[in-house]
């Protein structure tokens, strides 16, 4: 009997890359199934995007289709040029599936939250459409019933005056919510609520979460009878196992090897996220005057938005130029700064790692999660205000620094919010809560885990229907 076949189709962006990949990497080795990874660009692909497509196995084919041409869209924000790279690769995507379908037993087609356009694709040769959803429960639970809520106001968001609950979420308001919906006019919010409405279309969402991490919520999710949803997968914690091997990672590594058990701050914004020159020194003092050992990923700052860098996470200019004067001497032996990039799943493994200042990205989060590391929220971009809400207020296994009324976190709170974290009692707590998290990831991925359980019965669908 012929394997099953399933394509899987990224929007750009490593927040969806990354996890799609890891998706693969367990149907292939877990399931035995056979996988085409198909990508969509509109223009070359970052090398972060690229070292992850090399490192894919080589059982899992990978095409890259034509770049789409976006170039009208160059002012545009990032969901709206994610939306039109996909439905402008649509006609080649087509050519891609047409051949996988007559070549293969082509079961399903998997896309993230934004690729939904690519359901009438596989609708067209009468192939199973699934939505990974790389996103906590909370934010896909949100996702489902946004279409009701735009309906329900007609103000901005950020203006209404109550907090919105949902059922099984954590009461968020206005101003957490998505980045993309905040301006209701912008091209950004109309593709958002357009994906949205889309996901009933689905005959299933794999969701990169997991039962116990989010109980009520996806239990809510499940229970819905006014959704009218397909049904809900929770596959996760899906996270990298880690990089290779380099000069860059031996040198941070053997830093890390030197500092005391638990001590130090790991700082990072993920892959696209920059701050604003004035954020940037007040963090850099921050972590001076908190006199606490810190691995700190520098960016160069810009006065544009927070995703910035979000399709180019290069720097052009040299980050160290930014720092303060005299910044790298006076920390010289308690920090280490490196430029752009770290070996994220080995700092956060490593036995000297305390903390972790991130953006709340749910990547990051879940390898937070799976090593036991607490957290500093620092939210930039996307729906990363209601990560940090969950994390602070639900989960409590997060600090959140308070910002002025310039919209700037000033040094001094920087500086209380790391020595909190890495020598208060509330910072231990937070620790142990962490720790407890991280034996919930394991269990969940272990042989008869929730997580193990609910993509095995996703994948007996896929190989059931590949019989003829």
């Amino acid at each position: 009997m012929e394997t099953a076949h399933i394509a899987i189709l990224p929007s750009p962006g490593m927040g969806h890359l990354i996890p799609l990949a890891e998706l693969a990497k367990r149907l292939i080795h877990h399931h035995h199934l056979s996988i085409t990874f198909i990508i969509a660009t509109n223009g070359t692909l970052s090398k972060s995007a690229e070292e992850i497509l090399v490192n894919l196995p080589k059982s899992i084919n990978s095409v890259l289709l034509p770049p789409a041409n976006v170039d009208d869209l160059y002012d545009v924000r990032p969901l709206t040029r994610i939306s039109n790279t996909i439905t402008r690769s649509l006609p080649s995507f087509r050519e891609v599936f047409k051949v996988l379908s007559t070549t293969t037993r082509l079961t399903a087609l998997v896309v993230d939250q934004f690729g939904t356009d690519a359901f009438d694709v596989a609708k067209e040769f009468k192939v199973s459409p699934y939505i990974f959803n790389p996103t906590a429960a909370m934010v896909l639970s949100w996702t489902l019933h946004l279409p009701k809520l735009d309906e329900m106001y007609s103000c901005e968001y950020r203006d209404l005056q109550n907090p919105v609950k949902l059922p099984g979420c954590i009461a968020l308001h206005g101003r957490d919510l998505f980045h993309p919906i905040q301006d209701r006019k912008n091209e950004d919010c109309t593709w958002f609520l357009h994906h949205c409405k889309r996901f009933g279309l689905a005959q299933g969402i794999i969701l990169n979460s997991f039962l116990d991490l989010e109980p009520s919520t996806i239990n809510a999710i499940m229970e819905s009878k006014d959704l009218n949803m397909p049904p809900v997968y929770p596959v996760g914690p899906l996270v990298q196992s880690g990089s290779k091997d380099g000069v860059d990672v031996s040198y941070c590594l053997n830093w890390l090897d030197d500092q005391p058990h638990g001590s130090v701050l790991f700082v990072s914004f993920g892959s696209g996220g920059v701050l604003s020159p004035e954020q940037f020194t007040e963090l850099a003092f921050g972590l001076e005057l908190s006199e606490q050992r810190f691995l700190w990923v520098v960016r160069s700052p810009t006065r544009k938005e927070a995703n910035a860098n979000f399709f180019d996470a290069q720097s052009i200019e040299d980050p160290f130029a930014f720092l303060p004067e005299g910044f790298l001497e006076r920390t010289n032996g308690v920090g280490l700064v490196l430029s752009s990039w770290a070996p994220q799943i080995q700092v956060l493994s490593h036995a000297s790692t305390g903390g972790f200042l991130t953006h709340c990205g749910w990547n990051s989060t879940l390898e937070s999660i799976v090593h036991g590391v607490p957290l500093i929220a620092w939210p930039l971009y996307a729906e990363q205000r209601m990560n940090a809400v969950m994390l602070v207020q639900d989960m409590k296994v997060a600090f959140s620094p308070k910002e002025g009324e310039d919209g700037i976190v000033g040094r001094e709170e920087i500086a209380a919010v790391v020595k909190c974290l890495l020598e208060g009692e509330e910072g231990k707590r937070m620790r142990n809560r962490m720790r407890e998290l991280k034996d919930t990831a394991d269990k969940a991925l272990s042989e008869d885990g929730s997580s193990t359980k609910s993509l095995l019965e996703v994948t007996h669908k896929w190989k059931t229907q590949a019989v003829v």
